[in-house]
C-alpha cells in the first residue's frame, strides 16, 4: 500500500508513526506544504518519499491519504486527492466551513473512494462501553446527556508557542468549538441526531488568542433528549466527562478514574461496567487507523463517514449562529 501524509503537526507525526506501525511495508509519502530549511530530518527519514504539492503527491500514485493540516485546507486538498482516486482519511474537523464539502462528499460516491473523518474518541473504549449499553436499552430511553471537557491551551503540546498553533488561530480553523467538536460528534454517536442548537461562546482574554475559549452549548436531539455540552481551552486542570440519564438507569463516565458505571432503577444500585486502566492514549488512535486500513481494503465500513463529520460542523455553524444570534437555531 502506498500511503500519503498531508500535514505534519503534531496529529500527522502520530500518524506517520503509528502507519509505520500498522503498515511496516507500505510506501510512506509525506507532503510538506514548503519547502523550508526549518523541517525536521528525523520526520523526513521516517518516509519513504517527501514531496512539497499534492501534484506532486498523486504522481506517486497513492492508494490512501490521511489528511492532518488545518481545516480551511481539508476540502480542497481531499477533492484534488480524490478525483486522483485516492481513499481518504481526514483529521477532525471535516473543514471549518460548508462550502465543498457536498462536492467532496458526492466525488467520494461516485467514485467508491472511502471518506473517513478523525473523530478518534469513537475508539475509545469507555465510549464503546457506553455505546453499547445505549443501544442495548439498558437504560431505557435518553432523556438527558451532559458532556464536557476542558483543557488548558498551552499545556496541549509542549515545546511550542500555542498562539501559533492552530487551536488558537481563527484563520487555521481554531477555537474551543471546532478543536473540541469531538464531543459534539460522540453525543450524537450516543444518543442520535440534533435538532436545535442554543450556544454562548466567550473570548475570556487570558490566552491572547482571537478564538472563542469557552462554549457552552444547549442541544435539543431528535430522539426527545436535551444536552448540555461544556467546551473549554481554559481550564487548568483537565477534565473530560459524560453522563446520559434515560428512563431506567444511568451512564456515567469521567478521564479522572476512567470509569464507566450505570445505575438502575431497578436494583437502586451503583456498578462499574467498565475499570478501564489504558495509559496510553495512543490506542485509540491505533485502533482508528487499523479501522481506515481495513476500511481501504474493503473488508469494513467507516465508522465516521462524510456525512457524519458534516453533521458536525453543521452543528458547529449552528452553535455560532446561536451565540451570535442570542437564540436557538434549528437544524
Amino acid at each position: 500500500m502506498r500511503i500519503l501524509i498531508v500535514g505534519l503537526g503534531s496529529i500527522g507525526c502520530r500518524h506517520l508513526s503509528n502507519t509505520r506501525r500498522l503498515q511496516p511495508d507500505a510506501h510512506i509519502i509525506i507532503c510538506h506544504h514548503c519547502r523550508s530549511p526549518q523541517r525536521g530530518t528525523e520526520v523526513d527519514a521516517a518516509a519513504d518519499s517527501v514531496v512539497f504539492s499534492v501534484e506532486e503527491a498523486l504522481a506517486l500514485r497513492p492508494d490512501a491519504a490521511i489528511i492532518a493540516n488545518p481545516s480551511p485546507l481539508h476540502v480542497p486538498i481531499a477533492q484534488q486527492l480524490v478525483e486522483g482516486g485516492v481513499h481518504l482519511l481526514i483529521e477532525k474537523p471535516l473543514s471549518n466551513g460548508l462550502p465543498g464539502v457536498d462536492a467532496l462528499l458526492e466525488t467520494c460516491l461516485q467514485r467508491s473512494l472511502v471518506l473517513a473523518v478523525g473523530y478518534s474518541l469513537r475508539f475509545h473504549k469507555p465510549l464503546e462501553v457506553m455505546r453499547q449499553a445505549v443501544m442495548e436499552g439498558t437504560i431505557g430511553r435518553p432523556l438527558s446527556i451532559r458532556a464536557a471537557v476542558g483543557q488548558y491551551l498551552p499545556d496541549w503540546r509542549k515545546g511550542m508557542d500555542y498562539r501559533r498553533a492552530v487551536s488558537a488561530r481563527r484563520s487555521l480553523g481554531g477555537g474551543a468549538l471546532l478543536e473540541l467538536s469531538h464531543e459534539l460528534d460522540y453525543v450524537m454517536w450516543l444518543i442520535g441526531g440534533v435538532t436545535g442548537v442554543l450556544a454562548r461562546t466567550e473570548h475570556s482574554g487570558n490566552l491572547e488568542i482571537d478564538v472563542e475559549d469557552v462554549a457552552e452549548l444547549v442541544l435539543s436531539f431528535a430522539c426527545g433528549a436535551l444536552g448540555s455540552i461544556h467546551l473549554d481551552m481554559v481550564d487548568r486542570a483537565a477534565t473530560r466527562s459524560c453522563r446520559v440519564v434515560g428512563t431506567e438507569g444511568t451512564l456515567d463516565w469521567s478521564e479522572d478514574d476512567s470509569e464507566v458505571k450505570l445505575f438502575s432503577a431497578s436494583s437502586g444500585e451503583w456498578r462499574t461496567l467498565l475499570a478501564y486502566r489504558g495509559d496510553d492514549r495512543n490506542e485509540m488512535y491505533i485502533a482508528e487507523l487499523r479501522h481506515f486500513f481495513n476500511c481501504v481494503q474493503g473488508t469494513e465500513t467507516p465508522l465516521v463517514d462524510g456525512r457524519e463529520g458534516r453533521r458536525v460542523l453543521e452543528v458547529v455553524l449552528a452553535a455560532r449562529q446561536s451565540a451570535e444570534w442570542g437564540k436557538v437555531v434549528r437544524l
